[in-house]
């Protein structure tokens, strides 16, 4: 059955990508982003990054609807690891056990379109943190009970939520979960706070700020799933600065993206929309 579903997900992976190649899907997005903050200029090399952004996210959205079972099967006890299943090597980065410890406290959770997050989400919870993520509940409605149930759920519970008001959030944090929140740049909200980004200015989401405003001495974390050879899984984990929460991670996030600008699928987004409009509607300045 591991063998089929491998097999499952790279015919997925090679179809989808040959299908959003051919309609060039977010091309022109992907190409002002990269040209704007400045990652590439060259309408070769940029062409390049696109094709690779294409690939890793067709190959992590096979993995998510054909092996993803894999991530909710993982050893609670750090001492397990590394571990090999079903053909996947899995570790946790040196450092980082400490970090996740502190996280079954309960805290904020940051993360970013960047590379395969939704694989972390169960990877959490397997290890024994309390995880509760905040989602926008998507349409259609048979495809939300999908990502709700079968997806973002690991032993029968489910760890996503349509929380709305800051008193839901305020609640889930007393209550020693680990907010879970998808912090990607361009605000849209009318108390959305001016920011930095790969030198640029955008709007950032002033939740982390509220929530730590009002439980000031609440952590604040980051994780990344770090994909090597040899089919090697890698989770990270950091506690973040509290007291420059959106610059901090801003920061981190940006020191990934550059480092690895084809794991960023925010590229297929319009991050820069709030600050620089112009940029999605002219040409876009690749040499």
């Amino acid at each position: 059955m591991s063998f089929l579903r491998r097999i499952c997900a790279a015919v997925f992976a090679r179809t989808a990508y040959g299908a959003l190649r051919l309609a060039a899907w977010k091309r022109n997005t992907v190409f002002a982003n990269l040209c704007h903050a400045g990652i590439e200029t060259d309408a070769v090399r940029a062409g390049k990054l696109y094709r690779e952004i294409l690939r890793n996210l067709t190959r992590h959205v096979g993995e998510l609807l054909f092996r993803f079972v894999t991530f909710k099967r993982l050893p609670a006890d750090f001492s397990a690891y590394p571990c090999c299943i079903d053909g996947w090597n899995f570790d946790i980065a040196e450092g980082s056990a400490s970090v996740l410890k502190k996280m079954r406290s309960g805290g904020i959770f940051l993360t970013a379109h960047y590379g395969n997050y939704e694989a972390i989400g169960p990877w959490l919870c397997c290890l024994g943190i309390p995880l509760v993520a905040s989602y926008i509940p998507v349409k259609p409605s048979w495809l939300n009970r999908i990502l709700e149930g079968r997806i973002r759920a690991v032993g029968g519970r489910r760890y996503s939520v349509d929380a709305r008001t800051p008193r839901e959030f305020l609640r889930l944090l007393d209550s020693g979960q680990l907010f879970c929140l998808l912090a990607d740049q361009d605000s849209r909200i009318p108390s959305a706070i001016d920011g930095e980004f790969l030198q640029k200015p955008v709007y950032n989401n002033p939740l982390p700020g509220f929530l730590l405003k009002h439980r000031p001495g609440t952590p604040v974390f980051v994780c990344w799933l770090e994909e090597r050879e040899d089919a090697e899984k890698v989770l990270h984990a950091v506690e973040i600065e509290r007291e420059s929460v959106m610059d901090a991670y801003n920061a981190w996030l940006g020191r990934q993206v550059r480092e690895n600008p084809c794991l960023w699928y925010g590229f297929t987004h319009r991050r820069f929309w709030g600050k620089s409009p112009e940029i999605y509607g002219r040409r876009n300045g690749l040499r």
